[in-house]
């Protein structure tokens, strides 16, 4: 049976395109740090294929990051929402 299909069910999200934006990298540059195709990395970022353990450790490597920052089994709410969630948080304490 194919990830993909496999993953109907359990998917895996990803931040991957958003962490190359935030480093301006293009994919063949990712590509070529991970050592596959950059059509590899879009289909990783799309969601059409999931990484093997090796490779999404790779990629971890690269951005500096621990797995759950970059993958996880539930959608990632955009960052602007957990920073402005955070800051919300961080007014309310200094006038408790």
């Amino acid at each position: 049976m194919s990830p993909v299909r496999r993953g109907e069910s359990r998917p895996i999200f990803n931040r991957i395109a958003v962490l190359r934006a935030e480093r301006s990298m293009s994919r063949a540059a990712l590509a070529a740090l991970i050592e596959v195709n950059p059509q590899t990395v879009g289909a990783l970022e799309r969601g059409d294929h999931y990484p093997s353990l090796d490779l999404a450790m790779r990629i971890c490597e690269v951005f500096r990051l621990p797995v759950e920052a970059v993958f996880s089994r539930s959608a990632f709410t955009p960052l602007s929402t957990e920073y402005y969630r955070n800051a919300r948080a961080e007014g309310a304490d200094r006038h408790a």
